[in-house]
């Protein structure tokens, strides 16, 4: 990626500007006490499981068990964020994980807790977290005002990262003093803060005209705008590799801190706290690292940072020197995580935010847990240095995969268009009525043909991520000045939907391609109710007109189609 490119900066005041606005504090504050609970769960599961047995590749599955829920019900979790009240929707999850947090506390107080107990019920605990973290992500948009945005999503990984500088550390003095017992319990009732903070929350709901979509189709728009939206294609590769390579530094530092330092539990939470400083600090230092860098500069020194600290953990023997590896790689880690997050929300439009942020975390939570496995296995057969200096190595190699796939520029979040007037039908319709079937006639000279065809790869991307399908564009070969798009929507109301999820960048795709029409005529409009053989039916009232038939022939030029 060109290096010329105008700086990606914040917007506010700074990284501390949402802090101003009294739910997103109130909810950050609350937040922060809850990953401070939950750092100190993962200090308490990782060494109960080392207590247990022996295995490196035991102890990588319980990163996996908390991280695995988040690729397999992420999408689900999206579409339940963006089609019910988020607040609702983040009540309900943090409940889950609750009564999976006290479940393993009372257990883990009655000595009850086996290898798989334990990783069944992190399993649960990380379905709750799973459920939520779209909800809360998309949610954020929803507190701060747009300019405010990028510096809020930093702030979140900021909360995390400040607790994961202290609460492995207290982690660590808890599980030496008192057992893992103690810090299951507090990381249960360190979730009470984050739900009176939610029921505190007095959301505005957004109103729509249109009934939210069924379960299964919103899955479904879902993965078809991620399919059709190159750029957080993009970044959900890139962050999927970043897991999976860079995952071995949180899965195997429990078998550092025993095996190459020779430490307890308090030694673990040291490396813990040294990562999640370095975290903090990195978040401090992205405002100028995007004034400075490309997305793809950026991402390519953290990588390559990365790379170096996974190598100096693995060859180092004393904890001084460990510790400043892990503050580098805790600080180059925080930096990826919050580009590749903002990528994201600044690339997917409000209504489909949720499910793009699930496909996001699934990608880099399910690249996690994956390469946990996969680096357990490999310490369990050739020695966790081994596997840290594998992990190092293609960390270092990892930037080439900017050539074939760059990252793409970090701009402002495109704003919905207005809402369009719903067409005139001649047909009573139904909100299940269709397939709906449009065709948009264009005339073009010979000489544009090129361009204009070029233009239409745009306007094709756009339809399809907003829900059309069959998209097609087509020249006549008797009269070559004609063309005509046609595309299916399953049903009226996907068809009105699909009409007004266009973003302003969109729209302009769609004013780029009829600015190349010709003629005194506008651009054609038709849309059509298919029927498929043998379903059309007389109509009592008028026999020489079937019912479900043409819908409309529009010619009124700037309409969106």
């Amino acid at each position: 990626m060109s290096q010329t490119r105008k700086p990606e900066t914040f917007g506010g005041d700074g990284i501390t500007a949402p802090l101003r606005h009294v739910t997103f504090r109130r909810i950050w504050l609350a937040g922060l006490l809850s990953n401070v609970g939950a750092l100190i769960r993962s200090v308490g599961a990782a060494w109960a499981m080392t207590q247990m047995t022996s295995s490196a590749d035991m102890v990588a599955l319980v990163q996996t068990a908390l991280t695995l829920p988040v690729m397999l019900i992420a999408m689900p979790a999206g579409a339940i964020a963006d089609m019910h009240d988020r607040r609702i929707v983040s009540l309900i999850s943090l409940g889950i994980a609750f009564t999976g947090a006290s479940a393993l506390t009372v257990l883990a107080w009655l000595d009850m807790v086996t290898p798989t107990l334990l990783l069944a019920l992190c399993f649960v605990v990380g379905s709750g977290v799973a459920l939520m973290d779209p909800t809360w992500q998309s949610s954020i948009s929803e507190q701060v005002p747009p300019d405010a945005l990028p510096a809020a999503v930093a702030l979140n990984g900021v909360s995390y990262n400040i607790a994961r500088s202290i609460g492995p550390a207290l982690g660590g003095i808890i599980v030496a003093t008192a057992g893992a017992v103690a810090a299951f319990a507090l990381n249960a009732l360190l979730y009470l803060p984050l739900m009176v903070a939610l029921l505190l929350w007095k959301r505005v709901a957004q109103s729509s005209r249109l009934p939210p979509e069924q379960f299964s189709r919103a899955i479904v728009s879902g993965v078809r705008y991620i399919t059709n939206s190159p750029s957080i294609k993009i970044v959900l590769i890139r962050s999927m590799v970043t897991g999976v390579i860079g995952g071995a530094i949180i899965a195997l530092m429990p078998i550092v801190a025993r095996d190459l330092l020779h430490g307890g539990a308090q030694t673990y939470g040291l490396l813990l706290s040294a990562f999640g400083l370095g975290a903090v600090i990195g978040a401090l230092y992205i405002p100028e690292m995007r004034k400075r860098l490309s997305g793809e500069a950026a991402i390519r020194a953290c990588t390559l940072s990365m790379g170096g600290s996974l190598v100096a953990v693995a060859l180092s023997q004393g904890l001084i020197l460990t510790s400043a590896a892990l503050v580098l790689a805790g600080a180059v880690w925080m930096i990826a995580w919050v580009l590749f997050n903002v990528g994201v929300q600044l690339s997917a439009p409000r209504w489909v935010a949720g499910r793009s942020l699930a496909a996001y975390q699934a990608a880099g939570s399910g690249g996690v847990a994956i390469g946990s496995w996969g680096w357990g296995s490999l310490a369990d057969a050739a020695g966790v240095e081994t596997a840290l200096l594998v992990s190092g190595a293609l960390m270092l190699l990892s930037p080439l995969l900017g050539l074939w796939l760059p990252m793409p520029r970090i701009g402002a979040r495109g704003e919905e268009a207005e809402l369009l007037d719903d067409p005139n039908v001649q047909l009573a319709l139904t909100g299940r009525s269709g397939p709906l079937v449009v065709e948009i006639e264009y005339r073009v000279a010979h000489e544009n043909a090129r361009a204009f065809h070029n233009a239409m790869q745009g306007v094709q991307l756009s339809r399809q991520r907003n829900g059309a399908y069959g998209w097609s564009i087509a020249r006549d070969i008797a009269d070559p000045e004609s063309w005509t798009e046609r595309y299916h929507c399953p049903t009226w109301f996907d068809y009105l939907r699909q009409r007004n999820r266009a973003t302003l960048s969109e729209r302009a795709l769609e004013r780029e391609a009829e600015a190349f029409h010709i003629g005194p005529d506008p651009v054609r409009v038709r849309r059509m109710l298919e029927r498929p053989f043998g379903s059309v039916r007389w109509k009592d009232d008028n026999p020489n007109r079937f019912e479900n038939e043409v819908l409309l022939d529009e010619n009124t030029p700037g309409r969106s189609r």
